[in-house]
């Protein structure tokens, strides 16, 4: 089973394609094609850069409308005002790592950046960059900074760079702007009337005031599945352990540090609830007594540590269920099928989403992931390597599909075998 896809129509829809100065700046013209396609009427705003790799002319005569580049123009007095204001959306693409820092600091030093202080509509940027630029921590901070705003930061994609290099730093397909800019502006509401709760991060177990047990666990997963089904519809309680991450826009959070506080959370809240979603990296033990005091080396080569089993959360809330579609993770480093479906079964999932945490590229900390989504029918569906932002909206696809089915039909489903979809 492949997740549905529905491409969604621009008819009507007012938007400005900003174009810097990167070497994908040939690339804009052909998703300048596909906009006006799709029923988009688009204005280009251009930077003095951009303009050294395609002419303003070669936009002007694709989109039917005069381009802008420069704040001093004769012909161009207010652009930065009155195109923001008429707009829909602003869409940068590609953005180049200089214009996402002068966007994250408010610098407004041509017309395109100045734009973005004016604007009131969404704003959309497709970063394309080479070498190690998007993973260097500046590039990082200032990402992060722009979708704490409310920004949609489209990852670009792996591949040959214009460089000669392989790396992440190519401009997103086509298909997946647009369809980006069709997610915010016409969104997919089917999860209105929906009540998800969902957990993430991991849990900390104290030893002592200084000193805790922990995971590796970055609450990316959770917090991009908590975005999505706010964005669908749904109303969205989001309990997390200790993360970096800014809270999502529209949701509830709950903050907590223990698997016990997460527990009782998440106990609290089920009978509220109609998706539980379960991506918490909850520690499996704690020790039997955190000392009040930190504890000193006794000149002893080794130490040991008594430890006593958490809360199963997720088998608890099995248990208590009554609708509630359920929704559980499961990280791995080996056998991954065969340890996904074991927890499946015994805690009474619907559906269980496996993850290799060794896998380059995915994991623990990264913004991407690959993951196998078993159900409790038996199929299973491999989910290539992509943005967990993407990797939300596959998940809650498979998740919407068992909300059709009542619960006394669905404990009939059990998962006896595993059909590759």
């Amino acid at each position: 089973m492949s997740p549905d896809t529905i491409r969604p129509t621009l008819a009507g829809a007012r938007l400005v394609l900003g174009v810097t100065g990167s070497i994908a700046a040939y690339k804009a013209v052909s998703l300048l094609r596909a906009l006006i396609r799709e029923g988009a009427t688009v204005d280009v705003a251009m930077t003095r850069a951009a303009a050294k790799f395609i002419t303003p002319l070669t936009f002007e005569v694709l989109s039917g409308r005069p381009v802008v580049t420069g704040l001093f123009e004769a012909h161009q007095e207010m652009k930065h005002l009155s195109l923001p204001e008429q707009a829909d959306a602003i869409v940068v693409a590609p953005a180049t790592a200089n214009f996402l820092a002068k966007a994250a600091l408010g610098l407004a030093d041509d017309l395109l950046s100045t734009m973005l202080l004016t604007a009131q509509c969404p704003l959309i940027c497709a970063p394309a960059m080479d070498g190690g630029m998007w993973s260097h921590p500046t590039v990082t901070d200032h990402v992060r900074t722009l979708r704490a705003r409310g920004v949609v930061v489209i990852d670009p994609d792996e591949g040959p760079l214009a460089s000669g290099r392989l790396g992440q730093g190519r401009l997103a397909e086509e298909e997946r702007i647009v369809a980006a800019i069709g997610s915010i502006l016409m969104p997919k509401r089917d999860f209105e009337g929906q009540r998800v709760l969902l957990s993430a991060g991991p849990t900390q177990e104290p030893i002592d005031p200084v000193r805790y047990i922990s995971n590796r666990s970055s609450g990316k997963m959770g917090y991009a599945i908590a975005e999505a089904a706010y964005h669908r519809g749904a109303q969205v309680v989001l309990v997390s352990g200790p993360t970096s991450l800014p809270p999502p826009r529209g949701v509830e959070l709950v903050s907590v540090e223990t698997a016990e506080e997460m527990a009782k959370q998440m106990s609290a809240r089920l009978p509220w609830s109609t998706v539980v979603v379960m991506t918490a990296a909850v520690a499996d033990f704690r020790p039997t007594q955190a000392a009040t005091r930190k504890l000193k080396k006794s000149g002893r080569p080794t130490a040991a540590l008594d430890l006593e089993q958490t809360t199963d959360i997720l088998a608890a809330l099995s248990a208590r269920r009554t609708t509630q579609v359920l929704v559980g993770f499961a990280a791995e480093t080996h056998d991954l099928l065969m340890h996904a479906k074991a927890k499946l079964t015994s805690k009474g999932l619907d559906v269980i989403v496996a993850n290799d945490v060794t896998l380059a590229g995915g994991g623990f900390g990264s913004d991407r992931n690959a993951v196998t989504v078993i159900e409790r029918d038996g199929r299973v569906t491999d989910l290539p390597l992509k943005p967990k932002r993407e990797l939300a909206d596959d998940i809650l696809h498979v998740a919407q599909r068992w909300l059709r089915v009542p619960l006394s039909e669905r404990m009939l489903r059990a998962p006896n075998s595993l059909t590759k979809r």
